[in-house]
């Protein structure tokens, strides 16, 4: 079963608790979710592999290290994922970024996917979707799904704020894939809201609330 980690950096937990506040305005919630998401990117890349490369400095020639293996894509779940990319990008330039599109049935709390675009080399990257709540679970299954059916083998899911729900839902349906969250909170209600949560992420992220 792929391990679910809860990421309890002093830095990340502090940003938490900002964007928990009812009171933080738009401009400052965007900023804070996009500094998690590359203090948590930062944490969960620590097992990338390196390799050995020469290279000749001001000085001189020297071997030094650099990533090796499978090029990563960052893989938002519009349109509260969205959120996140800019503070992954900041901290691996050069990941690719796809884009799944959803919307949740607000009566059946189902996810119904309505837009996909990957990178056309999808199955020899290491993908990381990002999405802030991980509630009922549903959007994220949906989300690993249509990646595996297009040929991704390596995922990871990261979020801001996971439900127990969530974390059994995608351990039960993707064991091979690893869950990194900010906090687990105490439960899922019955409007699908996470508690204690941080509310709408889409809608403080955008300004729609």
């Amino acid at each position: 079963m792929g391990k679910f980690t809860v990421l309890n950096h002093p830095l990340i937990q502090h940003k938490l608790t900002i964007i928990r506040k009812k009171d933080t305005g738009t401009n400052e919630f965007r900023q804070v979710v996009g500094e998690i998401a590359g203090l948590m990117v930062y944490e969960i890349t620590r097992d990338l592999p390196l390799k050995d490369v020469e290279i000749e400095t001001p000085i001189g020639k020297t071997v030094q290290k650099e990533l090796a293996g499978k090029k990563l894509t960052v893989v938002p779940i519009l349109r509260a994922g969205l959120g996140m990319v800019d503070g992954v990008l900041q901290m691996i330039p050069s990941a690719k970024v796809g884009h799944i599109g959803m919307y949740r049935d607000e009566e059946t709390l189902k996810p119904h996917e309505y837009f996909f675009k990957m990178p056309p080399d999808i199955q020899d990257r290491e993908c990381i979707i990002v999405d802030p709540m991980l509630a009922t679970g549903g959007s994220a299954n949906m989300a690993i799904g249509a990646l595996k059916k297009h040929g991704a083998k390596s995922i990871r899911l990261v979020v801001l704020v996971a439900a127990p729900d969530g974390v059994k839902a995608v351990q039960e349906q993707n064991p091979d894939v690893d869950i990194y969250a900010a906090a687990e909170d105490e439960k899922l209600m019955p409007n699908g809201y996470i508690f204690p949560g941080l509310g709408d992420a889409g809608d403080r992220l955008f300004g729609t609330k």
